[in-house]
């Protein structure tokens, strides 16, 4: 069924949980932000293939405003990226922007049509529930010849420690509840932007692999990006707790399974990202 605006969907991410996660992480999220800088270096690195200049932008999802500071890295674009309007779920983030930033829900986005000449999204979108809907609203607020570009975390990511997760559960419980967030992958998001209206829309994938002297380091680095599970729960789907002998049994399994000779402990995120037109981009690409 074609996807409607006025229809309800799937609450799948708890968004106030969301929230709370990123004021927690906002204060110290410098050190822990290898992740988002890793994606803004990807973006910057593809914005340097296109010629146009943008006089307004959006930074959709800002955090600490990561993805402006490796623009103005860029001898290439840093004078073709003029204004940028910041915004994030986590009023934390946006206080420590420099310029003009607001807190905003980005399944509400509150801006006028045709308000932006560009939209970036670096590693926040797939929280959302209603991406499709999102997506069209970004449609909506994007000009003539606009450009998005989106970066979410893809279905690979931490897949390791999902499979720990539902091992130890169900060697203990005989059954296992979801532990980490479900993530789109690459197809999606392609059908997703052509679903949207955008023209030529693109989306590729990159796999980065990080290895940790223990798998509780892993999940302190969840924590401090505020990327720690924010499943919506209510009385018809709540799981049962999770208990310190499944969580430490899981830990034990990811040793067992994935441990190198080492001693590390790999863990798999995976960056999709997606790029789409307002209207063709043909005369705005680079022929160099």
């Amino acid at each position: 069924m074609a996807y409607s605006p006025d229809q309800n969907p799937p609450l799948v991410f708890n968004r106030e949980l969301l929230k709370k996660h990123r004021n927690r992480a906002a204060q110290n999220f410098d050190q822990f932000s290898f992740l988002k800088q890793r994606a803004a270096q990807s973006m910057v690195d593809r914005l340097e293939d296109i010629s146009t200049s943008f006089n307004r932008v959006l930074d959709l999802g800002c955090h600490s405003g990561t993805l402006e500071k490796e623009i103005a890295k860029s001898q290439t674009i840093k004078n073709r990226v003029k204004d940028t309007f910041h915004c994030d779920i986590s009023y934390k983030f946006t206080a420590q922007i420099v310029g003009m930033a607001i807190a905003v829900d980005e399944e509400r986005l509150p801006f006028k049509s045709s308000s932006f000449d560009a939209v970036f999204s670096c590693l926040s979108l797939h929280w959302v529930n209603d991406l499709p809907g999102t997506l069209i609203q970004i449609k909506n607020i994007l000009k003539p010849n606009g450009l998005f570009i989106g970066q979410l975390l893809g279905g690979r990511t931490l897949h390791e420690l999902r499979t720990c997760f539902i091992r130890a559960e169900t060697e203990i419980r005989g059954g296992a509840s979801m532990r980490v967030s479900p993530f789109a992958d690459v197809q999606d998001l392609s059908n997703l932007l052509q679903r949207a209206g955008f023209s030529n829309p693109v989306a590729d994938t990159e796999t980065i692999n990080v290895r940790y002297s223990h798998p509780l380091k892993l999940l302190q680095d969840l924590r401090g990006m505020g990327e720690t599970s924010a499943l919506f729960i209510n009385k018809e789907n709540r799981p049962p707790n999770l208990t310190r002998t499944i969580l430490f049994r899981a830990l034990e399994i990811y040793g067992e399974q994935y441990a190198t000779e080492d001693g590390k402990y790999p863990a798999t995120f995976e960056i999709i990202t997606a790029s789409g037109w307002t209207t063709s981009p043909n005369r705005f690409l680079n022929k160099e």
